[in-house]
This record gives C-alpha cells, sequence and structure tokens, in this order.
C-alpha cells in the first residue's frame, strides 16, 4: 500500500483521538505540517540506499521532527525523530531508538512535548512499581528534581516522565 498524505493524517487523527488530556490537543495540532516526503540515508544497508520518509510535524521551537516511513525500521516502528536539515549529515534515519510503533510514542520521546507542563518525577521501584513523587511541572525544574533524587538516593531509582494516557497503537 503506497503512504499518502490523507492515510497519514488519517492515522495521526486516530491516535489523537485516544488522548486522555485534551491540554496536548492543539500543542500537537499546532505543529502538523502537510505530510511530505524526503528520501532519508538508510545507514543499515548498501551504500546510497534511501527510503522515502513523510514528514508529518514540525517544531520550530526545539527542531523536533517526526516522519513516517514504511521501510527501514517500518513497517514494525513507521513513526521516526529526524531531522529535516539538509546538510549530509543529518540526511539519515538514524537509529532504531528514534523509531517508535506510533505516533504519539514518537511525540512522547521528542523534543516537541517538553513546553508542556505534564512532566512528573517518577519513583521506579526494584519490582517496577512506578510511583509519581510530583504533581505536574514543567520540564526543566522537574529534572531538577529528578537529579535531586538521585543525588540524595543514588541506590533509588527516578524519573521524569508523564501520565497522559492514550492507547498504543500499531501502524
Amino acid at each position: 500500500m503506497s503512504t499518502v498524505p490523507e492515510r497519514l493524517e488519517s492515522l495521526i487523527e486516530g491516535e489523537l483521538a485516544e488522548l486522555s488530556d485534551k491540554r496536548v490537543l492543539p500543542h500537537i495540532r499546532g505543529m502538523l505540517v502537510v505530510p511530505h516526503m524526503v528520501l532519508r540515508d538508510w545507514d543499515y544497508g548498501q551504500p546510497g540506499q534511501q527510503y522515502p520518509c513523510w514528514f508529518v510535524l514540525r517544531d520550530a521551537q526545539s527542531g523536533a521532527e517526526i516522519a513516517y516511513c514504511e521501510h527501514g525500521f517500518g513497517p514494525g516502528c513507521p513513526w521516526g525523530l529526524v531531522s529535516s536539515v539538509d546538510e549530509p549529515e543529518f540526511r539519515h534515519m538514524g537509529m532504531d531508538s528514534g523509531w517508535f510503533t506510533s505516533f504519539l510514542d514518537a511525540f512522547f520521546d521528542s523534543f516537541a512535548c517538553v513546553a508542556l507542563p505534564i512532566w512528573k518525577v517518577i519513583k521506579i521501584d526494584a519490582d517496577r512499581t512506578r510511583t509519581c513523587l510530583t504533581a505536574e511541572g514543567a520540564w526543566e525544574s522537574t529534572w531538577q528534581r529528578v537529579y535531586e533524587l538521585r543525588n540524595h538516593d543514588p541506590s533509588g531509582r527516578y524519573e521524569c516522565g508523564h501520565d497522559i494516557g492514550y492507547r498504543k497503537t500499531a501502524t
């Protein structure tokens, strides 16, 4: 099946409909772009091998961008954090850690979401129980508190996270 802008817009809208926190919607919608295709280098194949990546989101403030590609890490993980910078060192698809099964997984792993005041300090116990220790706040102040806790309790595990619910969908 070929990728077309309308299909990508439909996939994104389907995921946005599953968001539990409607504060995030206008933030995302303000960064969506008309899907457009850019060829990206595939570093894991033959020299010069490229795949079409469809850019769907651009955050002008952070430079974060999300693209969709059915090749390379797709179809299993078709949503990727990529750069539209046209300099040779940025014309690649990147590593597998930057590709996700859903658009929202990519969004919440990008710098495009750090402006939202949704961040909490989360403690992770040995049994993987996650406990939110703070109310929602800004990205930087939440990370500052995480670092303080890590310094005070080096054996503990503390992270910056959110509890925005959405259904993780495979495409």
